[in-house]
C-alpha cells in the first residue's frame, strides 16, 4: 500500500492539473522543496494543497491565498514567527509560521484579511503548516513569500 499512495497521488495532481486547465492558466505540479531557486515549481492552489493533505505529504512547495481566521502569538521560542490561520477557498484551514528574525512582520493583521503565501508545506492533523515563507540567507531553499495589503514579506 506504500508503493501505491504516491502512485495515487501523482494521479490525482495530475487529474486537478487537467481540471484546472481546463478552467484558467493555472499550473499544479509537485516539487520537492529542496529544488533550486530557478527550477522549482510548486502546488499552486486549494485542490492540490487538499491532496497533499489527504496524502500526508510534507516538504512540498505550495502557493494559494486564503482568509485569516485566527491571529495567533507569536512564537518566541528559537527562531521568532509570527503565526496565524488562513482558511482556503475549499473551506481547509493552515497555519502560516512566518520566521520575523529574517523576514518583516505583518502589521495589523486582523481577522478577516486576506493573505496570499508562498513555502514548504508540512502535514499535520489540522490541515497542515506552511513556513519557509521567507528568503533563504545562504541559498540552499526555494525563497518564499507573503503578500498582504500590497505588500510583499520575504
Amino acid at each position: 500500500m506504500r508503493k501505491i499512495a504516491p502512485i495515487i497521488a501523482a494521479v490525482t495532481v495530475l487529474a486537478l492539473y487537467g481540471l484546472d486547465n481546463l478552467r484558467d492558466d493555472s499550473t499544479v505540479s509537485l516539487a520537492p522543496a529542496q529544488a533550486s531557486q530557478t527550477g522549482s515549481a510548486a502546488v499552486a492552489g486549494d485542490p492540490a494543497i487538499q491532496v497533499a493533505y489527504e496524502n500526508r505529504q510534507s516538504d512540498v512547495q505550495v502557493e494559494g491565498a486564503g482568509r485569516v481566521v485566527k491571529v495567533l502569538p507569536d512564537d518566541n521560542e528559537g527562531s521568532r514567527h509570527q503565526k496565524f490561520i488562513l482558511e482556503l477557498a475549499s473551506g481547509q484551514t493552515i497555519l502560516i509560521a512566518h520566521n520575523i528574525d529574517l523576514a518583516p512582520r505583518i502589521r495589523d493583521l486582523r481577522e478577516g484579511d486576506s493573505v496570499s503565501f508562498y513555502g514548504e508545506y508540512e502535514w499535520n492533523e489540522r490541515g497542515g503548516v506552511v513556513h519557509w515563507t521567507h528568503h533563504d540567507p545562504q541559498g540552499r531553499h526555494v525563497d518564499g513569500w507573503l503578500k498582504h495589503d500590497g505588500k510583499t514579506f520575504q
